[in-house]
């Protein structure tokens, strides 16, 4: 098999950046699929945490594919050039190109960089000679990089570009054959950017905590709302939601807030509903995307939940029923919410397009959501706001990524600001030193400080509220793909958990071998 491209990149940058990395991964193998139909899934593109599994010779299989694939896309980064194994593989896919120049006299562009965020600026001479910046990508890509793109707009038009610029490269180059190496050995191969060693860089949490805000069958508030003349959940006897997209409730009785069942992990709101419902629908999205996710349902804790998110480096979503916002048991915990900060937290509310139709009745309803998100509501038309309303079945999927997305950047970025208790907090020691030629900043060893984020406290439950729903169904997490240094056996070991990390990859030791350390 050779594959259309090689994806090369740095560990470290996967370890802090993980959700960015698999979803470029993900996207430059869909635009090539798109305009290489013939391709078949398995051709399109190599790269090691798909196609590693346990009992594989890591290293011969790498130095097969870098030898066989007809083109490498080379993430450029300061970590990058400090990972002495993706300088054997640039190195080595770089002699392919020269090889075959010699052979055939054909200059083919087949190593491919890709900006993924500004290089060191003394480069080795071999890496300055192909150009990695073009015009036409914009000067936010030239001065922040790709991964700037799409911590700042990840399904934008300046990072499409890129994706689709790329892929026409590919495609291109990998039309030209390049000569194999069948006898490549990348463990014999003196790189052009080899390291000194590299400190262990620990792994950063990707757990999306879920918190539903519903109703269910026997929400005491069913008889308060009935008394209102406000329209109350169908009961389960109406049947439940069908699987299929045009399916409805085994009832033809009007759509009335969506359907509920016994728990509010159960709410599916648009019409006609369907299976699964949308606390699961949004575990599979985020699942799907590589990160954990926990399910839990809104109760008085919700702020001291929140709190203990935040310190643990986790980033959390709302999905809030409108018919529930106003009623208890919620009404308390999300005015406590509202008016406290909770800046990497997103709030979603569902709405079907005629619940209820425009009129009296809409209007009452949203002005009940706005008064329990009185502060909140005010940032619902920011630049990136995590307050969503009025979200439709079509755009939900995407909405909750957004989001999800904007919140960890939020995250990120109050951990860049101040980098040194932010590498205390995560059990990290000092940077590594720099080494010539190499800007990398090394930071000074931290002081040991404990975290605090005070708060108010939230108001006790109220006793004769309404019956208690049945216990959240468990966390679901996902394995994590593996890694040369990081699979069972070769060195690894459990760290701390922080934050922007699609898959929750235990740090390497110092393994035995150099490939296995600075991958």
């Amino acid at each position: 098999m050779r594959p259309y491209f090689f994806f090369s990149y740095a560990r470290r940058d996967h370890l802090v950046g993980g959700a960015f990395v698999d979803q470029f991964f993900t996207d430059l193998r869909d635009e090539l699929a798109r305009i290489e139909p013939e391709a078949g899934p398995g051709e399109l593109a190599y790269r090691d945490t798909e196609r590693l599994r346990v009992g594989d010779d890591w290293e011969r299989q790498l130095s097969r594919m870098v030898g066989a694939s007809r083109t490498m896309v080379a993430l450029y980064s300061p970590a990058y050039f400090a990972s002495a194994y993706c300088g054997k593989e640039w190195t080595a896919f770089d002699h392919r190109t020269r090889r075959h120049e010699e052979q055939t006299g054909e200059s083919v562009p087949a190593l491919i960089p890709v900006l993924w965020e500004p290089p060191p600026g003394d480069l080795p001479a071999e890496v300055r000679r192909i150009q990695y910046v073009q015009d036409d990508f914009g000067p936010e890509y030239a001065t922040g990089g790709l991964r700037h793109l799409l911590r700042t707009d990840p399904h934008g038009t300046a990072y499409r570009l890129v994706v689709r610029v790329v892929a026409e490269r590919v495609r291109e180059a990998a039309a030209w054959r390049v000569s194999e190496l069948r006898d490549l050995d990348l463990g014999r191969v003196e790189g052009c950017f080899p390291v000194p060693e590299i400190a262990p860089v620990a792994a950063r949490s990707s757990l999306v905590r879920l918190f539903v805000a519903a109703r269910w069958i026997g929400d005491r508030s069913d008889r308060a709302a009935a008394a209102n003349g406000d329209r109350v959940p169908p009961q389960r006897s109406e049947g439940p939601p069908a699987t299929g997209a045009d399916g409805a409730g085994g009832s033809d009785e009007r759509y009335r807030g969506g359907w509920y069942g016994a728990h509010p992990r159960d709410w599916a709101p648009y019409h006609p509903p369907r299976l699964p419902s949308l606390a699961v629908q949004a575990q599979q999205v985020i699942t799907r995307a590589g990160h954990s996710t926990s399910l839990e349902t809104v109760g008085p804790d919700l702020a001291d939940a929140l709190d203990r998110a935040r310190e643990n480096n986790e980033v959390s979503v709302l999905l809030v029923d409108p018919w529930a916002a106003a009623g208890e048991p919620y009404r308390q915990a999300l005015r406590d919410f509202d008016r406290q900060n909770h800046p990497v937290t997103a709030v979603l509310l569902p709405d079907g397009s005629d619940d209820p139709p425009p009129g009296p009745a809409r209007a009452r309803l949203w002005e009940g959501v706005r008064e329990v998100f009185a502060r909140t509501w005010l940032h619902r038309s920011g630049p990136e706001p995590l307050f969503r309303i009025h979200v439709r079945r079509e755009r939900f999927e995407r909405e909750l990524l957004s989001t999800v997305t904007v919140a960890q950047n939020r995250l990120l970025d109050q951990v860049d600001d101040d980098p040194v208790t932010a590498r205390a907090q995560f059990g990290l020691g000092p940077d590594p030193r720099p080494m010539p030629g190499l800007t990398i900043p090394a930071w000074p060893p931290p002081a040991p400080s404990a975290p605090s984020n005070p708060r108010n406290p939230s108001n006790p439950s109220n006793p004769s509220g309404p019956p208690e729903p049945p216990p959240d169904p468990p966390a679901q997490a996902g394995p994590p793909p593996p890694r040369p240094g990081n699979t069972p056996g070769n060195g690894a070991a459990p760290g701390a958990r922080a934050v922007l990390r699609e898959e929750t990859v235990p740090p390497a030791t110092r393994a035995s071998s150099e490939g296995e350390a600075d991958r």
